[in-house]
């Protein structure tokens, strides 16, 4: 016989244990406030450790830290993505947060003045819920994508890991923005690799003596000038929303040096190959889809989410929907809002606002049991 799944109430539920739900749990612990985290990962720092091998955080170590706790590492090293899955880990066992894992949230909708959170067996009734799952989660591909040859190996980044998981042949990669690049110039060194897309560069590269002053200034305009409440932030927030990121690490000139082809824009598919914007078909044995990821908010069952989109808020405070708050939103407050670094402060603001909620809801619960 199936016994029903048990209902615990809680205060706070975050959902997602990355960088931004673990400092949101911080900041709320900070303020003497109980949260759960609930993560889909078998260990924390998952969902880092599930990315391409090779990959490096594109910031500093000094500039790669979550609030109350530093970085062990060089302060211009720049930590592999297992390193960085670490650092998470101790951040957990040193602040004692409350992460469940293996809990992957199904479901969040209201139940009377609180929200019931579904998660497989796990159902958690709360009083507010900060949604952390990062600004965009499923990803994306061309809807012509199935039109490509059954024999040719497509993958997109989220699923790609190394060279060994490609076939022989030439390899085409679709977006040229900094996943692109990175994957297009380690296949260089073992396929024929066409790159199709483009996008800005950032102006100097990362570990120079040049960045160490770049940098810093970079980080400093992007969390304190390009921000929702100047008008060169605001001016900015729909170029940066809409548009690709500056390529960080990787040159015009490596591609180039290594062998790596530029292509135009891909725009379909014809007799079972990719086709590009001149009409060029390329004869290729395998395709990785480095074209980014949509947002997917489909499993929150509340009228401000109807879209299935990011629904509008002031700073991660979600309105016409008290008690539901986002963290680790693209430009959520400023430029830096999904940055590693720069997520402590958005953090902070949404745990001071629900400490804020619940203050006030204890005091109303206790107006009203004191003239019952």
């Amino acid at each position: 016989m199936e016994h029903p799944a048990r209902l615990e109430s809680v205060e706070t539920v975050i959902v997602g244990g990355g960088q931004a739900g673990l400092a949101t749990a911080y900041e709320m612990q900070r303020r003497g406030r109980p949260a759960v985290v609930l993560d889909a990962g078998q260990r924390v720092g998952d969902s880092w450790r599930h990315r391409w091998d090779s990959l490096r955080l594109f910031t500093p170590a000094r500039l790669s830290h979550l609030p109350g706790m530093q970085v062990p590492a060089g302060g211009w090293s720049f930590l592999t993505k297992d390193e960085f899955a670490a650092y998470l880990e101790a951040y957990v066992d040193r602040f004692g947060l409350d992460v469940r894992l293996g809990t992957r949230v199904e479901r969040i909708e209201r139940e009377g003045a609180r929200y019931l959170v579904t998660a497989g067996a796990t159902r958690l009734l709360a009083e507010q819920v900060v949604i952390a799952t990062g600004a965009y989660q499923d990803p994306k591909v061309p809807v012509f994508a199935p039109e490509l040859a059954a024999d040719i190996v497509q993958v997109h980044s989220s699923g790609y890991r190394n060279p060994r998981q490609l076939q022989e042949g030439p390899v085409l990669v679709v977006g040229a923005g900094n996943s692109g690049a990175e994957i297009a110039l380690e296949l260089a060194g073992t396929h024929q690799v066409s790159l199709s897309g483009s996008a800005p560069v950032f102006p100097v590269r990362p570990g120079s003596l040049p960045s160490r002053v770049v940098m810093p200034a970079f980080f400093f305009a992007a969390s304190r000038i390009l921000t929702v409440k100047t008008p060169l932030g605001r001016k900015m927030r729909p170029r940066a929303l809409h548009h690709a990121a500056p390529v960080v690490r990787v040159r015009p000139r490596d591609l180039a040096v290594a062998g790596v082809q530029r292509v135009p824009r891909v725009t379909g598919a014809e007799g079972g190959l990719p086709v590009l914007a001149d009409g060029q078909r390329l004869d290729v044995r395998n395709v990785v889809w480095c074209t980014g990821f949509q947002s997917d908010h489909s499993w929150v069952q509340l009228p401000a989410f109807a879209s299935g989109d990011e629904p509008e808020h002031e700073r991660g405070v979600v309105r016409d929907e008290d008690g539901i708050y986002l963290v680790g939103q693209r430009f959520q407050y400023s430029l830096s809002s999904s940055f590693v670094g720069g997520v402590g402060r958005d953090a902070a603001y949404i745990a001071g606002a629900i400490a804020e909620r619940a203050k006030r809801r204890e005091r109303e619960r206790a107006m009203a049991g004191s003239t019952a």
